[in-house]
């Protein structure tokens, strides 16, 4: 016996006392929330970092050593 091949083909359960959802309610459970909060800024600090770090490069300057901040 295969993994759920007991339950495999039985009918998809239908709740005589609570209405199904709409597609729309569905989908609101699984849109994204703030877990990590700071998580975007700490993003766009370093995307500004790394574009600095690269234009600082196409001009020949010297990309800063103290990254003690990071």
């Amino acid at each position: 016996m295969d993994n759920y091949d007991d339950i495999i083909n039985l009918p998809h359960h239908v709740s005589p006392k609570h209405p199904q959802m709409s597609m729309y309610q569905r989908a609101a459970q699984f849109a994204p929330f703030a877990a990590l909060t700071g998580h975007s800024d700490a993003l766009d600090a370093a995307a500004r970092e790394n574009a600095e770090h690269y234009e600082a490069q196409s001009h020949n300057e010297e990309w800063p050593t103290d990254v003690a901040h990071l």
